[in-house]
């Protein structure tokens, strides 16, 4: 693979940052088609519901790598897996997984599920608490999980469709969580599941 060295100025011109890192690369996109979750199921993987911040995409996108999930799939709506934020904040995760784009979820859902995977919607006021869920099989591979928007959560419509809406239980006063700690949590525990 060729190195080029390029002036700080050309580098500038080429970053999305104010204080850039000082390399620039050109990379293979690792999108998948849709339909690889279906002929071949993956024993964990995650859908992303018009999940809008960069940072967060990012940080769960690293998160599921780290957890051994091999897709990622960024539902129509959902920021864009290449936008240089989400990169950075995958850490490098962008090149070890999976990536689906633009997936109408709604369609693919009832796909997985004919494959075979259980399907998770994370939802604060889901009829399962997460512990529940790792006692009853629930999070058994194959799993893919749904995680929606960072302020609305999930379609209603797209939750329904899941075989379970899982809460984590939280012991403390606080209202919520972030959308990606609440996805560690979920994807953690999955790890952990036979």
């Amino acid at each position: 693979m060729p190195v080029h060295v390029a002036t700080d100025r050309a580098v500038a011109s080429l970053s999305e940052t104010v204080t850039p890192q000082g390399l620039v690369a050109v990379c293979a996109l690792r999108d998948v088609p849709a339909e690889t979750l279906v002929t071949d199921p993956p024993r964990l993987a995650v859908a992303l519901a018009e999940l809008a911040d960069p940072g967060n995409a990012g940080t769960v996108l690293r998160t599921a790598d780290a957890c051994g999930a091999r897709t990622v799939v960024f539902g129509a709506g959902s920021a864009d897996p290449y936008n240089g934020k989400v990169v950075r904040s995958s850490a490098g995760s962008l090149f070890h997984v999976d990536v689906v784009r633009s997936a109408p979820l709604a369609e693919l859902v009832p796909q997985v599920q004919a494959a075979g995977m259980t399907v998770l919607a994370a939802d604060g006021g889901g009829e399962v608490a997460l512990d529940a869920a790792a006692h009853d099989g629930l999070l058994a591979a194959p799993v893919l999980w749904l995680f929606g928007n960072e302020a609305r959560g999930l379609d209603p419509a797209l939750a329904a469709l899941a075989d379970a809406r899982v809460r984590i239980p939280m012991r403390g006063r606080a209202e919520s969580l972030n959308l990606s700690v609440a996805a560690s949590i979920c994807l953690y525990a999955t790890q952990l599941a036979p």
